[in-house]
C-alpha cells in the first residue's frame, strides 16, 4: 500500500496542490488560481474540487493508495487554530477557520493540518531534506518576503499563539527602509528579493553607475534573477548587491544563532540559486557577528528540497509530522 499525503501551498497568486508519497516524491501536482473575490466558501469549493480531481487522477494510475491527510502551508497560518489570520496578500479578510472548512469536505482524512508557509518548508526539510537527522535547526525562506521556521529538540516552535518564528521582521537597521508590514528597518526590507532590488537602485544612484548592466532597467522591471545574471557577467553593481545582502543576512542569522543555538541554518528561495555569491558573504558576516562561544559551530546550508516541488512537499510533510505524534 502506497501511503500518501496531499500538500497544498496557498500563495497570493496561485495555490499549488500535489500528492506526495512517504519518500517525498511528488506523484502528481497542479494548481488553481488563488482568488481575488474574497469569498472563502467559494474558494474551499474550488480547492476541494481540485483535490478530488487529483485523487481521481492518481486512481487511474493505481488503486493501491492510502490517503493520510491534507497539509496546508499558508500566509499567516496558525497551526494551533487551523486558521488563516489577517493574511495581507490574500483576499480573505479576518480570521478564516480554514481547517474546519476543509475537513467538512474530506471527513475521511486522518489529518488536516495547517501552518504558515515557512514552517511548512522547515518541516519538509526535517522529514525529506538536509535536516533529516537534526533536532535543532532554522529555515530561512527568501522570496517576496523573508520567512523562517525554527525547530528546537525536534519540534517546531510555534509560541503560545501559533505565530513564533518571524525572524524576517526582526530589526536590522533602526528607522531604516519601510518594510511591507508597515514598520521600518526589518530584515525583510533588505534581504528579500524586492530588498535586493532596492539595494541595486541605491547603488546605481550612489555611484551614478550608468555603465552597469542594470542601469537601463526600470524599478518595476528589475528582479533578483536579473541581478544574478548581471553578477555572473561580472557587473560590479550586481556583485555588490549580493555582497551587501549577504552581510545583512549574516548579521540576522547571528541573532538567530544567539537565540536558539541551532546545528544549521538552511536557506531556501530564489536568491539562493546564486550559490556562493550569496552564501560566502552570509557565512563571513554571521561569523563576524557571533559571540566567541558560537563561532565555527553553525552550518549555513542550501535547502535540499527540490525547488519546484518544495512548497508542496513541505505542506504534505505536516501530515506525516502530525500523525507521528
Amino acid at each position: 500500500m502506497n501511503r500518501v499525503a496531499i500538500g497544498v501551498d496557498i500563495g497570493g497568486t496561485n495555490t499549488a496542490i500535489g500528492v506526495v508519497d512517504t519518500e517525498g516524491q511528488v506523484l502528481i501536482k497542479g494548481s488553481i488560481p488563488t482568488p481575488k473575490h474574497g469569498d472563502v466558501n467559494l474558494y474551499i469549493e474550488e480547492l476541494a474540487k481540485a483535490i478530488e480531481d487529483m485523487i481521481e487522477s492518481v486512481k487511474r494510475l493505481t488503486d493501491n493508495v492510502e490517503y493520510l491527510g491534507i497539509g496546508i502551508g499558508a500566509p499567516n497560518g496558525n497551526y494551533y487554530r487551523g486558521s488563516i489570520e489577517y493574511a495581507p496578500n490574500l483576499s480573505f479578510k479576518g480570521i478564516i477557520p480554514f481547517v474546519d472548512l476543509l475537513k467538512e469536505k474530506f471527513p475521511q482524512m486522518k489529518a488536516v493540518v495547517l501552518t504558515n508557509d515557512a514552517n511548512a518548508a522547515a518541516i519538509g526539510e526535517m522529514i525529506y531534506g538536509g535536516a533529516k537527522n537534526m533536532k535543532d535547526f532554522v529555515m530561512y525562506t527568501l522570496g517576496t518576503g523573508v520567512g523562517s521556521g525554527i525547530v528546537v529538540n525536534g519540534e517546531m516552535v510555534y509560541g503560545h499563539d501559533g505565530f513564533a518564528g518571524e525572524c524576517g521582521h526582526t530589526m536590522l537597521i533602526p528607522n531604516g527602509r519601510l518594510c511591507g508590514c508597515g514598520s521600518k528597518g526589518h530584515v525583510e526590507a533588505y534581504c528579500s528579493a524586492p530588498g535586493m532590488k532596492r539595494t541595486a537602485f541605491e547603488i546605481l544612484v550612489r555611484d551614478n553607475a550608468t555603465d552597469s548592466l542594470l542601469a537601463n532597467k526600470s524599478f518595476n522591471e528589475l528582479d533578483s534573477k536579473m541581478i544574478f545574471d548581471a553578477a555572473q557577467q561580472g557587473d560590479r553593481v550586481a556583485l555588490e548587491v549580493f555582497e551587501q545582502t549577504g552581510k545583512w543576512l549574516g548579521q540576522a542569522l547571528a541573532d538567530t544563532v544567539h537565540h536558539t543555538s541551532p546545528e544549521a541554518i538552511f536557506l531556501f528561495g530564489g536568491p539562493t540559486a546564486a550559490g556562493e555569491l550569496l552564501f560566502k558573504p552570509v557565512r563571513e558576516s554571521m561569523e563576524a557577528h557571533l559571540l566567541p562561544i558560537f563561532k565555527n559551530k553553525v552550518k549555513v546550508l542550501p535547502s535540499r528540497l527540490k525547488p519546484g516541488d518544495a512548497a508542496i512537499i513541505g505542506a504534505s510533510a505536516l501530515v506525516h509530522k502530525e500523525l507521528a505524534k
